[in-house]
């Protein structure tokens, strides 16, 4: 009668292949480790059972008590099978999940990256931290989102420890997700609440996008200055105003959870409310293309105050392509046709230069009725020159 028959004739909690036991070392060499499990067998891990990466269960010793997993009741040499690698492996995947469930915060290692984020490893379990879930310290911004510069930048962090949160641990899909973002915005809730909005703030531009630029202030924060925040006219390339390592002041304007908003035209008098100053309806003026599409040309009056002429007052003639008018940095002359200080907009005319006269609109009223036809003309612009 084999051994594990015999153990059935008794009513002995018997383990079974994948149950975790715990035992205490006999003997233990390089090769095989020996548990006494409980009193009642010998059990015997060997090979790549052995999960040296463990440091649980790299330096173990006679008397030392430790949990492995049963593989077989029975082997060839009559003594029941168990395996540290999967122990290990259980044991790791069920911490994981209590570091989920308490929201902890964990050092993970990276070990790998790929265009979409960084492979980690906790315990020996293998990881992923996406992109989405970097700190603003780690989040790769290149300039015209390159992949291959992104890539780069992601690989610059291997050998690194990051500090992250638990996002899910599943064990049965081997899957890990981790966040660098939690940990940080959990790190950053005490300090943050120390601002509002309104608070003016002094940082460093550290990276400059498409659409807007970063700037890190105090206590490690960062703030991003929207393009439309940067300043009171229109701005097609942030990089025209300003470039990474200036020092810049700018006012919070939003806070959403870890998630800061700042402008620096808050900072400076609206232009706009001047403008009758300057300029008044039926003026000529020159003014500078700075670009042209199929709604009209945007024309630089002066630092401050741009306008748009829209298509349909280019010519008395139909026409598609404002190209055939005028190219950017092209100076030319227009007559104003419409002012509204509370939309930032003011309209511009080509084929009103041979007007005899425009009735000009007083201050408190610049919409006349010329006005009005304009803004049903540019209404399919209106987003654009909103900018």
């Amino acid at each position: 009668m084999s051994f594990a028959d015999l153990l059935k004739q008794y009513d002995l909690n018997i383990p079974k292949p994948g149950d975790l036991v715990k035992g205490t070392v006999i003997t233990a060499s390089s090769s095989e480790v020996r548990l006494d499990i409980e009193g009642f067998t010998v059990g015997i891990i060997r090979g790549k059972e052995m999960y040296r990466e463990s440091e649980e269960y790299a330096n173990l010793k006679p008397g030392d008590e430790v949990e492995a997993t049963v593989l077989e009741l029975e082997n060839e040499m009559g003594i029941v099978e168990l395996s540290f690698r999967y122990a290990g492996h259980k044991k790791a995947w069920n911490k994981l999940r209590q570091l989920k469930d308490s929201g902890e915060i964990i050092p993970v290692k990276i070990v790998d990256a790929n265009k979409g984020g960084l492979m980690i490893k906790v315990d020996h379990v293998a990881g992923f931290l996406p992109v989405s879930q970097l700190t603003p310290e780690h989040y790769p911004r290149v300039q015209g989102g390159d992949k291959n510069r992104i890539l780069e930048r992601l690989k610059s962090y291997i050998g690194q420890y990051f500090e992250a949160k638990v996002l899910d641990a599943n064990e049965e899909d081997e899957k890990l997700i981790v966040s660098e973002k939690m940990a940080w915005e959990e790190k950053q809730r005490d300090v943050i609440s120390n601002y509002q909005v309104g608070s003016i703030v002094e940082g460093v531009v550290t990276a400059i996008t498409d659409f807007g630029a970063f700037v890190s202030f105090n206590d490690n924060l960062e703030g991003l200055v929207h393009i439309s925040e940067i300043a009171w006219q229109r701005i097609d390339d942030p990089k025209e105003f300003l470039k990474p390592g200036q020092t810049i002041k700018a006012q919070i304007i939003k806070i959403e959870g870890s998630k800061i908003f700042l402008s620096m035209k808050s900072l400076i008098d609206d232009p706009w409310k001047h403008v009758f100053e300057k300029y008044n309806v039926g003026d000529i003026v020159e003014g500078k293309v700075l670009k042209a599409n199929p709604f009209g040309l945007f024309v630089e009056l002066d630092a401050d105050i741009h306008g748009l002429a829209h298509v349909s007052e280019l010519s008395e003639k139909a026409m598609t392509d404002p190209f055939e008018i005028a190219r950017p940095g092209d100076m030319v002359k227009f007559r104003v046709l419409t002012i509204e200080p509370d939309k930032h907009r003011l309209g511009l005319s080509i084929k009103a230069l041979k007007a005899k006269k425009v009735e000009a609109a007083p201050a408190d009223a610049p919409a006349t009725a010329e006005a009005k036809t304009e803004e049903v003309k540019t209404e399919e612009v209106k987003e654009e020159t909103k900018e």
